[in-house]
């Protein structure tokens, strides 16, 4: 899967980026058709902790599946992402199990 990240209005440091691409590539045991991953990180100029935006566009087969996250840290928004991820590829899988 290739995995693609953009950070908007800031540099992403290597750490960050390594910490998305590990947890991306655990999608691979629920779906492994992923053809790749976009990964969005923004922050918000607003008073509110939880400012940071993680947005994941990640490409299947026939179809996209968008997830979007706000939370404290990057870290937590990524988390966040992939579980709301993998609990969507396994619906996906189901679906073309029982077709």
């Amino acid at each position: 899967m290739k995995i693609f990240v953009q950070s908007v209005n800031f540099n992403i440091d290597k750490d960050l980026k390594v910490y998305i691409e590990e947890k991306l590539n655990t999608l691979n045991k629920f779906y492994d058709r992923v053809i790749d991953a976009e990964v969005f990180l923004k922050v918000q100029q607003t008073s509110d902790k939880e400012n940071k935006t993680v947005e994941v566009k990640l490409k299947v087969p026939g179809d996209n599946i968008i997830v979007k996250k706000v939370s404290k840290t990057f870290e937590e928004g990524v988390s966040l992402s992939v579980d709301a991820l993998k609990r969507s590829l396994r619906k996906l899988k189901e679906k073309q199990r029982n077709h």
